[in-house]
């Protein structure tokens, strides 16, 4: 699927070198003991009641293992160490045993298929990428379900229906083959793009009951990248990393909780999946950040807007006209609390925001053979009217969009 997930290129990718700690230590010491504002409050923050004055060398590593996610130094150091060796065995060939051919990884996207068997991972790789996030998740047959996404997919994503088509009917049949290994690993990160995907195949597999050892392998965060936005900007070290330290069974719990989940998220109505997300408990530590985020999406009563268009609003009023690319570049780098979209799903955002009587904001750049990510976006006034809450979007809009099994329409379309 066009839209699925790719690698994330000029993300960091997790490998911390020791030496260039060991130097951001060396210059958090001299910039505190020179009383810069800054360095002070990075000592403040980690070393609370510490004193300018009696500040070690020492003291600043502990406050860059900090930084990195770790509780001291020497834990910072054993991490660069393990991947240090691992990136030694993946250059030299000798790679470690991890699974087997008869094992399974799962994932929501092709991003880290490559990188997997750099590491040295023999299992087969399927991909199962259906983007629940966006567009129509009816409660409906699958057969029927399946044809619903498909067009949305083609429709939304620029790509020929029997295409769409095909390649859904290939995945979901896919997942009926589960059984057939001895070891399906699911490999998942905390955005609500995975997340809808991870509680289908929980609710999924608990039906098909395939008689086989299964494992989740789902993260939030890791240590030493400072802006984790997915396993896709992992190098393979640190994929060898997750497989060591995140991979857990998957337990009746989990796939209860996808039992759960999956019906509420289909349903034409929030009440059922704002229950859960009140509850708060999930045996799967990441959901319910992820079904918040997910809910989010739904109009804010003051000025109509799901978030993803409010902060796309937002851009444009901070940094005035900018290429679609570029505000799609601050959207998941900087303003985006839990980013989760591919930039052709943010493009799909851009046209349905494009639905209204008063548009949004205009494209300065209008001409027909521009590519998307190249042409202006410029804020209107009566895009600054509905970002400030003076104006309510759904009074303009137009268009017909879809929260999970929640349909959305403007005042006009009822």
């Amino acid at each position: 699927m066009s839209a699925s997930r790719t690698s994330k290129s000029g993300i960091f990718d997790g490998r911390l070198n020791l030496e260039q700690q060991r130097k951001r230590a060396k210059e958090l010491l001299k910039s505190a003991r020179a009383q810069q504002g800054d360095a002070q409050t990075r000592i403040s923050t980690h070393l609370p009641g510490k004193s300018i004055d009696d500040l070690q060398l020492a003291d600043s590593q502990l406050v860059i293992a900090r930084e990195n996610g770790f509780a001291s130094w020497p834990k910072l150091k054993s991490h660069i160490d393990r991947i240090t060796e691992h990136q030694r065995q993946i250059a030299s060939g000798h790679l470690p045993k991890l699974d087997t051919a008869q094992t399974l990884h799962l994932r929501c996207g092709s991003d880290i298929s490559h990188c997997l068997k750099l590491a040295g991972f023999a299992g087969a790789f399927m991909e199962f990428s259906d983007p629940f996030c966006q567009g129509p998740v009816p409660d409906l047959p699958l057969p029927d379900f399946i044809e619903t996404r498909a067009r949305f997919i083609a429709s939304s994503y620029r790509i020929d229906f029997p295409d769409a088509f095909s390649r859904l009917q290939r995945e979901y049949a896919g997942l009926a083959t589960l059984g057939d290994y001895d070891h399906v690993v699911l490999w998942f990160e905390h955005d609500s793009y995975d997340q809808l995907i991870l509680v289908f195949l929980l609710d999924f597999i608990a039906n098909l009951r395939p008689q086989t050892r299964l494992d989740l392998i789902c993260v939030d965060r890791v240590p030493g990248v400072e802006r984790f936005i997915g396993l896709g900007q992992l190098s393979p070290e640190l994929l060898i990393w997750c497989w060591e330290n995140a991979r857990a069974p998957v337990s009746d719990a989990m796939l209860e909780c996808g039992q759960t989940v999956w019906p509420a998220i289909r349903a034409s109505k929030p009440d059922a999946l704002r229950a859960i997300i009140d509850n708060g408990q999930s045996p799967i530590p990441c959901m319910i950040a992820a079904l918040d985020r997910h809910l989010r999406e739904l109009p804010d009563p003051g000025n109509g807007l799901g978030l993803t268009q409010e902060l796309t609003l937002q851009i444009l009023a901070d940094f005035g006209p900018l290429p679609a690319g570029k505000v799609f570049g601050h959207l998941m780098l900087s303003y985006e609390p839990l980013p989760f979209l591919g930039d052709l799903m943010f493009r799909e955002i851009l046209a349905d925001m494009k639905q209204t009587s008063s548009p949004l904001f205009d494209f300065a750049d209008n001409q027909p053979h521009t590519p998307w990510p190249e042409q202006i976006l410029s804020l209107t006034e009566t895009g600054h009217e509905i970002l400030s809450g003076s104006r309510n979007f759904m009074e303009l809009y137009t268009g017909e969009r879809w929260v999970g099994g929640i349909r959305i329409t403007g005042a006009a379309v009822g």
